[in-house]
């Protein structure tokens, strides 16, 4: 008797229905850091690339913070990070980048080592009128041994040093990218995402066991 042993027309072993769409591997998990002293863009960094509304942990700073937190003459800042922001960006159909924002003040630095944990690498923020901001998030990364970039974030369009006076002030060695970016603006953040995965990259094949 003739008949149609696959009248629907389901898969056979590896073959696939027709006009159903191609299942692929979804895209690789990474844990990227955005570090940086108080009030430098961080929170403005994961936010602008973000393709989910950022979890931030923002609390308004308040009189008791006067003489403690010091946001920069150039900054409108009337919130704080209290514990870390979170968002999200998939960059192509293989890599998705998880991005976790440390607080900036000293008196929360008990929470980089868990923040840090399993981190690819990192993009510490800079104010480059504010240099002395950064040098805990440079040495933090420098003892960790992760790869980071200094991203310096161009506050109204403008830098108050140029990138070969921060890397000489920050003593970086000359494999750790300088670059500067606009915290607010995607492309901008985008791409220093980019020089950050090529370091990380590079990073991961010098220090790989033959």
């Amino acid at each position: 008797m003739d008949f149609d042993p696959y009248p629907d027309h389901r898969v056979v072993g590896t073959a696939r229905v027709p006009g159903e769409p191609q299942r692929t591997a979804p895209p690789v998990p990474v844990k990227i850091i955005v570090a940086g002293g108080f009030g430098v863009g961080k929170t403005t960094t994961v936010g602008a690339i973000s393709e989910i509304s950022p979890l931030t942990t923002e609390a308004e700073m308040t009189m008791a913070s006067v003489g403690v937190d010091d946001p920069g003459q150039a900054s409108g800042k009337t919130t704080t990070t209290i514990a870390m922001d979170f968002g999200c960006v998939t960059i192509d159909q293989s890599l998705k980048l998880y991005l976790f924002g440390t607080p900036g003040q000293d008196r929360f630095g008990f929470m980089w080592d868990d923040l840090v944990r399993g981190a690819l690498g990192a993009l510490v923020v800079v104010d480059s009128s504010r240099l002395d901001d950064c040098y805990p998030a440079v040495d933090y990364f420098e003892r960790a041994k992760l790869p980071f970039v200094v991203a310096v974030n161009r506050f109204n369009g403008q830098l108050a040093h140029t990138l070969d006076e921060v890397r000489w002030a920050l003593a970086v060695d000359e494999r750790v990218p300088v670059l500067s970016f606009d915290a607010r603006t995607r492309t901008s953040v985008r791409d220093a995402m980019l020089v950050l995965l090529e370091r990380a990259l590079q990073h991961a094949l010098l220090t790989r066991t033959p």
